[in-house]
């Protein structure tokens, strides 16, 4: 008995096919990158957030324990960070907190590509660091000015450097667009935490109180 031929092709791809099929995916990762970028910088802002509020947390705690004092407004013979924060250094602020925080990992905003996290106190320089201390903020007497914040700012179209940076109020203030894409977090001193665009951190840096804003940049 002859065996029958199948009237069927075979079931293999042409070459027209599998390009069509390259194309398809081509298009899909075109279509895909920007969208799952999107996600990723949302979730590092959401992150960023979180990380400020833990902060803005422990700094009201160290407060209510050093006589409504933060650190910035004690002196080092007595405990805290004057001097230090004021020649722009904010490692030593943030060591005072050790015990208010839970790990020194929320230090370092998970968008800075410049800086990396620790998990450990021992060692932490401003290499882990990614954010700002207010050194005018002394007390709670001033709940609008800014204690915390992404340091990725600009004055004047200048990006601040390492060290202590002043600026009067009417200085043209603007973030970099290095983590959030144009958006920053930055605490009060209030205990809040909020996210301003550029024009949002000029308002807020208006309504400081102080005619003159000092920032100890890491």
């Amino acid at each position: 008995m002859k065996p029958r031929l199948s009237s069927k092709r075979n079931a293999g791809m042409t070459l027209l096919e599998v390009g069509l099929v390259f194309v398809i995916i081509g298009a899909l990762v075109v279509i895909l990158l920007p969208m799952l970028g999107k996600a990723k910088a949302r979730a590092q802002k959401i992150s960023c957030t979180g990380y400020l509020m833990q902060l803005a947390s422990a700094s009201k705690v160290w407060e209510g324990d050093h006589h409504d004092y933060f650190p910035m407004g004690v002196a080092v013979t007595n405990g805290g960070s004057m001097e230090a924060v004021q020649a722009g250094d904010v490692v030593q602020t943030f060591m005072l907190m050790s015990n208010e925080l839970s790990t020194p990992y929320i230090l370092c905003c998970p968008a800075d590509a410049k800086r990396s996290p620790t998990t450990n106190f021992v060692g932490l320089t401003s290499s882990n660091i990614s954010y700002f201390v207010g050194t005018d903020l002394t007390n709670d007497m001033n709940p609008q000015a800014l204690i915390f914040g992404d340091c990725n700012f600009q004055i004047n179209g200048q990006p601040v450097e390492s060290g202590l940076n002043a600026f009067c109020t009417n200085d043209l203030v603007a973030w970099q667009a290095t983590r959030h894409i144009n958006i920053g977090n930055i605490g009060l001193g209030d205990g809040s935490v909020q996210s301003a665009t550029s024009a949002g951190l000029q308002l807020y840096l208006q309504n400081t109180g102080f005619a003159t804003n000092r920032f100890a940049i890491p």
